[in-house]
C-alpha cells in the first residue's frame, strides 16, 4: 500500500487530556459519531480520527448528540483509514481495534500502554480487514446476553472509560 501523505499528522494533546486517540473506521451514523465526540470530551481523549464514510463536523444533525463536543475535541479526517493507521503507527502510537475476532482479547485482560489509539468500525461490518491487518492488537467486550454485539457508540464509551481507568491508575492521584 502506498500513502499519499507519508508525513505523520498527529493531533497535539491539549492540557488535561490523556494520550489516547480513537479512529472511527467508516462509522455510518452521524448520531453515533456525535455521541462519540461527546464521550471523547467527557473521557478526555486527545482527539478523534474520522475516516472513510464517517461524517465530519460541522453538521446540525451531529450536534444533536455531540452537544458542542465537536468544538472541544480535536479531530482530523482521512479518506483512507489504512493511511491514518500507518501515520499513527509511524508516530509511535499503538493501535488497538475494538472488534470481535478469534484473536481478540477481552477488554479486562489488557495491559494498556500509552500513547494509544483505539479503532471502532462500521455498525454492521465492523473494523475493515485492511485496518485489522495494521493494528497491534484486537480487544473485545464479551457479550453475556442473547445479543452478540453492542451499539458502536456504547462500545466506544465502555472502552474509553476502561482506558481512562488504567491511565488514572498509572498516573496516580
Amino acid at each position: 500500500m502506498t500513502t499519499s501523505d507519508p508525513t505523520p499528522r498527529i493531533l497535539p494533546p491539549l492540557p488535561g487530556r490523556m494520550p489516547v486517540y480513537a479512529l472511527l473506521d467508516n462509522v455510518r451514523s452521524v448520531w453515533n459519531v456525535g455521541s462519540m465526540f461527546r464521550t471523547a470530551d467527557a473521557a478526555a481523549l486527545a482527539g478523534l480520527y474520522l475516516t472513510g464514510m464517517t461524517a465530519t463536523p460541522p453538521r446540525p444533525d451531529m450536534e444533536k448528540t455531540a452537544l458542542g463536543a465537536t468544538r472541544s475535541v480535536p479531530w482530523d479526517y482521512w479518506r483512507e483509514p489504512e493511511e491514518a493507521c500507518l501515520s499513527l503507527a509511524r508516530s509511535g502510537i499503538r493501535l488497538v481495534a475494538l472488534e470481535q475476532t478469534a484473536q481478540a482479547r477481552t477488554w479486562g485482560s489488557m495491559t494498556w500502554s500509552f500513547p494509544v489509539c483505539f479503532v471502532v468500525g462500521h455498525e454492521v461490518d465492523g473494523v475493515g480487514p485492511g485496518v485489522l491487518e495494521l493494528v497491534d492488537e484486537v480487544v473485545e467486550i464479551p457479550m453475556a446476553g442473547t445479543k452478540k454485539s453492542l451499539n458502536v457508540a456504547v462500545s466506544f464509551g465502555i472502552l474509553a472509560y476502561e482506558i481512562r481507568r488504567h491511565w488514572q491508575a498509572r498516573k496516580g492521584p
